[in-house]
C-alpha cells in the first residue's frame, strides 16, 4: 500500500491512464460485437427491402404486360375479319355490276356466266383465306364431319353406314370444322 500512495502523480495519471485505455478498450470490443450484431440484422433488413422491391416491380411489369396482351388480343379480334372483308369487296362489286346488267339482258347465257364468273371468283378469295368444303357423298359416315339428318333404308349391304345425299356441304378452315355437312345416311 506504501507503494501506491508513495507514487508520483504522474505514475497515477499513467495508471489511470492505462485503466482508462483498458476500459476503452473494453467498450470498442462490446460496440463492435454490437455492430457485428446489428449489421447482419440491417443486411436482411437491406435485403428484405431489395427484394420486396424486385418483386413489386416485377410484378408490376407483370400486371403491364397482361394489361397489354388482353388489349392487343381485343384489337386482333375486332380486326381479324377485315383482311377476308377487304378480299370480298371486289366480289360484292362484281355482284353489283351484275345486278345492274341483269336489268337491261336479254341473253340468258351471259348472265349464267357472268354468274359463273362471280362464283369462281368468290370460291377461288375463300379457298386463299383457308377455307375449303370437303366431300362426304358416298364416304362412310363420320360424327367428327358430318350430321345426320335423316337416315333411309339402303338398297344394298354395302351402302349400309354410307352418305348417300348431301344436303349441305361441310367446311372446314384450315384443320377445324366451321360447318359440319348436313347429310342423310342410309342403313
Amino acid at each position: 500500500m506504501q507503494n501506491q500512495d508513495n507514487e508520483t502523480p504522474v505514475e497515477q495519471n499513467n495508471t489511470n491512464l492505462e485503466a482508462n485505455e483498458t476500459d476503452n478498450k473494453a467498450e470498442m470490443t462490446e460496440n463492435t460485437e454490437e455492430n457485428i450484431a446489428v449489421d447482419p440484422a440491417k443486411e436482411l433488413e437491406n435485403k428484405v427491402s431489395e427484394l420486396n422491391d424486385k418483386y413489386l416491380r416485377l410484378y408490376s411489369e407483370f400486371d403491364n404486360f397482361r394489361r397489354r396482351t388482353v388489349k392487343e388480343r381485343a384489337d386482333l379480334i375486332k380486326t381479324a375479319s377485315e383482311d377476308v372483308l377487304k378480299a370480298m369487296l371486289p366480289i360484292i362489286d362484281d355482284f353489283e355490276r351484275a345486278i345492274k346488267a341483269n336489268e337491261t339482258a336479254t341473253d340468258i347465257n351471259a348472265i349464267k356466266e357472268g354468274i359463273q364468273l362471280i362464283y369462281n371468283k368468290l370460291k377461288n378469295t375463300t379457298n386463299q383465306k383457308g377455307l375449303s368444303a370437303f366431300e362426304s357423298l358416298g364416304e362412310t359416315f363420320n360424327p367428327d364431319l358430318m350430321e345426320a339428318i335423316t337416315h333411309i333404308p339402303a338398297t344394298s349391304e354395302e351402302q349400309k353406314g354410307k352418305v348417300i345425299d348431301d344436303l349441305e356441304k361441310g367446311y372446314k378452315l384450315g384443320d377445324k370444322v366451321i360447318r359440319f355437312a348436313k347429310v342423310v345416311i342410309a342403313q
